[in-house]
Parts: structure tokens; C-alpha cells; sequence
């Protein structure tokens, strides 16, 4: 059985996936920011290349690019605007945020190695697993194409564009790819999807927590650390109970303003700013009364500015992903004239999501739990018990350790 899973190849995975958008490693933060406000995306990756470089000694084959000699590039990292959000908060950047977004974007980067790894489109499925389970969160793989059919394409993008180097562009592969491809293939693996979460021991006692009346600002490093792990913060209570989330996937549909309302609110107040519709009125009050409080002149001035200003940039998928499934529904007042969604007001549009945590119980079955995460596009899923405490959390992290070890045992 396990035969037909095995014999597939990371490019089977990779079937139908976008290009990557880059940024080069020097971008500014401004520039940045610029595009990811303009992206449909909510990762940008960021890419180190050595154009005197003769040689790729990553890839295999010789290609050659028009108008260049053969350059050596490598994905180094990606980055959100819970990257910027995040460095905009710390507190050497809250009174010159306009400075601070000079510097290079790879001051953004966590100093994690490994965590983008570069795989071949021939490497097996196992392989891509093993580097997710040693701590990759990201696989990039490269995709043919024909750069002369993109050559327009590209010459109409600024700074974020798809890269091609060597005559290829790269796509990501991620956890939530191959959960996916399994899911899709569920039935070889019974009776394992039918054991409960709790059963299986992939239940972790591991996660971030912040009191739903601690300010957002002294959890900052959580946020930071739960978008690297590509978790969440959860929000309780004294009692342990869960509230909702801070989630890095609703922030990263947020307008760089969001800041503010970081280094001012509650961890409550906070995500009800960030809830899908727009902040109240009355939070939007009480963020500007407590900068100008703060002798915050500068950071006021630009949230002063966001508010009054609506963009046009999407935010209804998540590049580090599989990027084929778009928003069901929407309501209509929530939809610019051009038809995407707005960063502006921290309007969270991805999948509608809303600051409520996507629960499960420890008797929940695992292919229950899978198609949970799924649907709902996060990585991870909140375990309470019946009286709504928080217990723990599921990863695809976890789910692909049981998966890997089922198939060893049906090789």
C-alpha cells in the first residue's frame, strides 16, 4: 500500500503551485512593506544572489539566463507583515518608525537555520518529510518554465517579482502540502485516521499563552516567536479558559498600523481590533488618545494616516501554501471597486477569519482534526476539554511525525 505513496516525487506535490515573489536581500523595509501591501500574498521570499558566481552548484545541469551570466541564488528566508509589524513595536523603532523602516529587510529574518531549505523536484516524498521533521518550514523547489514566454511579465514588475534563475522559478512546499496529499490518499492508512488525537499522543502541552488583559506589547516576542513557528498565541483567561487567539496568519492581513494598536491595547481589545470587519471606532479612539499619551508623535501620525486611507492590496490566501483555494464568501462591504480586500484598518480576509481559535477535543479523531486545519487554512489546531480549558495544541508538525512512522511500518 504504502508503494504508491513512496514513489511520489516532490514535483507531484508542486503540480499547479505559483511562483514565488521575491525580495532581494538588501530591499529596504519600506520597500518591503510597499509590496506586500500591493501582493496577494502574505509571505514574500527573500533571496541572496551571487551574480559574479559561474557555477550553481545547487542544481544540477547547465543553464543559461539571457542578458547574464549564470548566477548562484539561494532562498534565505521570507517575510510578512507580522515581520514589520513586529520590529516596528520594539521599542528603539516606536519613536522614529520611519527610520526604522530604512534599514535592509534582512534584519527581519529569525537567526533559525533551516528553517527555508532548497530541495530538488526529484527528491522523494520521504525526503521532503525528514527536512520538515528536522525543522524546515519551508521547501523551495524549482519549477520549469520558459523564460522568454515570462520575459514581459516580468519586465512589468518592480520590487517583488517572481524570480527565475537558471531558467527556472521556485515554488514552496510546506507542511500543509503534503497533510494535504495525504489526506487525499486517507484511506491507506487505516486504521490510523480513525484513532483519536489524544489516543495517538500527538497532543502538545507546548504552546503560547497570553491573559486576555496583559497588554499585546509584553507578549511581542510570543507573536514573533508563533509566526516562526507557524502556531498562534492563545488568549486565556485566569481559570485557563481559552478566549481566542493572536494569530500571525490574521495579522499578516493587517495594514503596518496594527502596530499601534499593538504597543496600546489589551490582548482583548487587541483582537477585537483585528477582527474580520474592521476595528471599533471606539478602540480607534483610544489607540490615537494613548500614542499622543505616549509622546508617540511619529507612529501617531502614521496609524492617523492608515486610518484615514484604504488600500486595494488581497489578502484572501497564504503563499506558504497551496495557493488554488480563494474565499467562498465575502460580504459585499467588505470588497473595493477593484474586487480585493483591504489591508487598511487591519480587515482580516483571509478565509474570513475571525480572532476566535479553531478548537477540537482530545477525543476528536485525527482525520477529523486534518480536514479542521485545513479548511480553515492554519497550521495548528487548539485541544480544549468540555469545559472550554486549554489542554494543548495539534500541529501538522505532529501529524506528519504518526504519518511517517506509519509508513515505515507498511514499507
Amino acid at each position: 500500500m504504502a508503494v504508491s505513496l513512496l514513489a511520489h516525487e516532490v514535483s507531484d506535490l508542486c503540480l499547479g503551485k505559483p511562483a514565488l515573489r521575491s525580495l532581494a536581500l538588501t530591499t529596504t523595509i519600506a520597500e518591503a512593506l510597499f509590496a506586500l501591501k500591493n501582493s496577494d500574498d502574505n509571505f514574500l521570499s527573500v533571496w541572496n544572489c551571487d551574480h559574479a558566481a559561474k557555477t550553481n552548484n545547487d542544481y544540477k545541469g547547465n543553464y543559461e539566463e539571457e542578458g547574464c551570466d549564470v548566477c548562484e541564488c539561494k532562498c534565505v528566508g521570507k517575510v510578512s507583515m507580522v515581520d514589520v509589524v513586529c520590529y516596528l513595536c520594539k521599542d528603539e523603532n516606536l519613536l522614529f518608525p520611519s527610520d526604522a523602516l530604512k534599514a535592509p529587510v534582512s534584519v527581519l529574518l529569525p537567526e533559525i537555520p533551516g528553517m527555508v531549505v532548497h530541495v530538488e523536484p526529484t527528491s522523494s516524498l520521504l525526503e521532503a518529510i525528514d527536512l520538515i521533521l528536522q525543522g524546515a518550514k519551508n521547501l523551495v523547489v524549482p519549477i520549469k518554465t520558459r523564460y522568454g514566454t515570462r520575459r514581459k511579465q516580468h519586465q512589468k514588475l518592480s520590487i517583488a517579482s517572481p524570480p527565475i534563475h537558471n531558467g527556472r522559478e521556485f515554488c514552496w512546499l510546506t507542511e500543509e502540502d503534503i497533510i494535504r496529499f495525504f489526506l487525499g490518499s486517507i484511506g491507506l492508512f487505516a486504521p490510523l485516521p480513525a484513532l483519536s488525537i489524544d489516543t495517538l499522543g500527538i497532543i502538545s502541552t507546548e504552546f503560547l499563552t497570553i491573559d486576555y488583559h496583559s497588554p499585546a506589547i509584553s507578549e511581542l516576542e510570543a507573536i514573533s516567536r508563533s509566526l516562526a513557528d507557524e502556531t498562534s498565541v492563545a488568549v486565556i483567561d485566569s481559570d485557563g479558559i481559552l478566549i481566542g487567539e493572536l494569530s500571525p496568519f490574521t495579522l499578516a492581513c493587517c495594514d503596518d498600523s496594527v502596530a499601534a494598536a499593538i504597543t496600546t491595547l489589551s490582548s482583548g481589545d487587541l483582537m477585537a481590533y483585528i477582527d474580520c470587519g474592521g476595528p471599533p471606532e471606539d478602540l480607534v479612539k483610544v489607540v490615537m488618545a494613548r500614542l499622543k499619551e505616549r509622546g508617540l508623535e511619529a507612529m501617531l501620525q502614521e496609524f492617523t494616516n492608515s486610518s484615514c486611507c484604504s488600500t486595494t492590496s488581497s489578502c484572501q490566501s497564504q503563499s506558504s501554501s497551496s495557493d488554488e483555494e480563494s474565499v467562498s464568501s465575502t460580504p459585499v462591504s467588505t470588497l473595493h471597486r477593484s474586487g480585493k480586500y483591504s489591508r487598511s484598518m487591519s480587515y482580516s480576509a483571509r478565509m474570513v477569519r475571525r480572532a476566535e481559535a479553531i478548537v477540537c477535543h482530545p477525543k476528536s479523531s485525527l482525520v477529523a482534526v486534518m480536514i479542521q486545519a485545513i479548511a480553515h487554512r492554519v497550521n495548528y489546531v487548539w485541544v480544549i476539554e468540555d469545559d472550554c480549558s486549554l489542554v494543548g495544541i495539534v500541529r501538522f508538525y505532529d501529524m506528519l511525525k504518526v504519518f511517517r512512522e506509519s509508513l515505515e511500518d507498511m514499507a
